[in-house]
């Protein structure tokens, strides 16, 4: 019986790779939990696996003291002589504790500690011995489908190949064949705590390993890759050996060597690319198909780029979905902007009409007091031009300008552009000396005398000195919306 059991304790180690004592532990940890289950007491117990007669021995453990203070834990010298006579102050003296008594429940009990016991060691050497293996190649056979995830047996042990690992080009049967890449290992999961890919960019570095001997030698080494499963990967290569092509030596004799990677990842496009230490250089190989006329960097910092591509050449560049541009990104590190020649140029053009348009100060405008270009000027409006590409909504967004206000105002404009650039010239040196032209005088009296409700008011304004005017300026300013008569005078005056 004794060997018959230590078999079955063998048998189980090498099932779950394990070592025996590991089991040999956890079925005397059992034994200790359904004892102390059963005699309900608090002591010291301990247990003790006997492999020649396969008896499991429980043992009360007291340590010998001068004065008692904890009965469950300590015992006297005296007693301690009396169970073992060689007992001494500090040693530990063991009663053995019957087995025979603890019953079906205490069994049970002691079968889920030695399965807990016996899992969890699992987990530990699952974890030990995979979490190093993270990135290498294997080969797993589709066991069963859990929701969308596939559990996969590699051998030894059960992975997981979530939705999110698997290509979009690939369906899975059971029993398949699949090589995956070891992505990480969670020990604090559930289930199988390994998890594998077919996703990665790793797989598609792993089968050029096995593909090409130069990559595999360290002759021809991958410095980036990356991928869009199912879709497109884009693999940077460089090489040590000057007389060695890396593109070439990927490709293989009439693209044998890429041509097996891509039937093992279901068809997917595969770019492979000359590594360069030059960003500039390197962003043009990388958006390969493309032909890119010039990359500028635009923000080191940051990590910017502007690449800039014939017209013809612009969809190409930016791929199916952006997907292209997208993948040479990720490969290079940088962000990329595309633009075609076409619209490189109108933007320049934009720029350089931006710099090159005429500014006329709002001081040309007839009809508009000074506080009110003074309103106009502080929400960030300084031109002639700006001002009459504003729609009425937002004029009146600025603070102290009304539904008059506005009115006036493009009276002004309207009136500006039908005099022309001479007149808005002879305005502008006028507002500059403090006079107003005599033409530009007459226009505003006369637009002033065809908006006034009193033509005798007005010409008492014209008349008055330039105290007056100051006065009936600021009463204009602090005029409220809604005295839009009296808002309109004060405008005239002003004018």
């Amino acid at each position: 019986m004794a060997n018959l059991l230590y078999q079955q304790i063998e048998m189980l180690s090498r099932e779950k790779h394990i070592e025996p004592e590991v089991v040999v532990s956890a079925i005397e940890d059992a034994m200790v939990v359904a004892a102390r289950k059963y005699y309900k007491t608090e002591e010291d117990l301990r247990a003790k696996f006997n492999q020649e007669t396969g008896q499991v021995d429980v043992y009360s453990v007291h340590i010998v003291v001068e004065e008692v203070s904890d009965p469950k834990k300590e015992i006297s010298l005296a007693e301690a002589k009396k169970k073992n006579p060689e007992a001494e102050v500090g040693t530990e003296v063991a009663e053995a504790k019957p087995t025979d008594v603890l019953g079906r429940i205490a069994a049970q009990t002691a079968k889920q500690v030695i399965l807990q016991k016996v899992r969890e060691a699992e987990r530990d050497t699952i974890f030990n011995e995979y979490h190093t293996r993270v990135g290498e190649l294997v080969t797993v056979i589709v066991k069963r489908a859990e929701g969308p995830d596939l559990i996969v047996d590699m051998g030894r042990t059960e992975a997981r190949l979530p939705k999110r690992e698997q290509s979009k080009l690939e369906t899975y049967n059971i029993g398949e064949r699949l090589r995956v890449v070891i992505k990480m290992v969670d020990r604090a999961a559930k289930g199988p705590q390994v998890i594998v890919s077919r996703a990665d960019a790793g797989l598609v570095q792993r089968l050029f390993e096995m593909e090409v001997p130069e990559i595999y030698d360290g002759t021809v080494q991958i410095r980036f890759a990356a991928r869009e499963a199912g879709e497109r990967t884009k693999v940077a290569v460089m090489s040590r050996d000057k007389d060695v092509d890396p593109v070439g030596a990927c490709v293989g004799m009439k693209g044998m060597r890429v041509q097996s990677i891509i039937r093992e990842l279901r068809g997917e496009k595969i770019d492979i690319i000359p590594y360069s230490e030059e960003t500039v250089a390197f962003a043009q190989k990388a958006l390969s198909p493309a032909k890119v006329t010039r990359v500028q960097i635009t923000d080191p910092e940051n990590k910017k780029l502007e690449v800039i591509v014939e017209d013809s050449q612009l969809s190409l560049a930016i791929g199916k979905k952006g997907q292209n541009v997208r993948l040479a990104s990720k490969l290079i590190g940088w962000d990329i902007d595309i633009k075609s020649e076409e619209e490189k140029r109108q933007e320049i053009e934009e720029q350089m009409t931006a710099l090159t348009a005429p500014t006329t100060p709002l001081t040309s405008l007839a009809g508009v007091g000074a506080k009110t270009i003074e309103k106009i000027e502080a929400a960030g409006i300084n031109s002639v031009e700006k001002l009459a590409g504003m729609t009425p909504e937002q004029l009146m967004e600025i603070p102290g300008i009304g539904e008059k206000m506005v009115d006036k105002i493009y009276q002004a404009v309207n009136r500006f552009y039908e005099g022309g650039t001479e007149a808005a010239a002879a305005t502008g040196e006028a507002a500059a000396s403090g006079e107003a032209p005599a033409e530009e005088g007459e226009a505003a009296k006369a637009a002033t005398a065809e908006t006034a409700e009193n033509s005798e008011a007005a010409k008492a304004v014209e008349e008055a000195p330039a105290e007056a005017e100051t006065a009936a300026e600021a009463e204009a300013e602090a005029t409220p919306a809604g005295s839009e008569g009296d808002a309109e005078k004060a405008e005239e005056a002003k004018s």
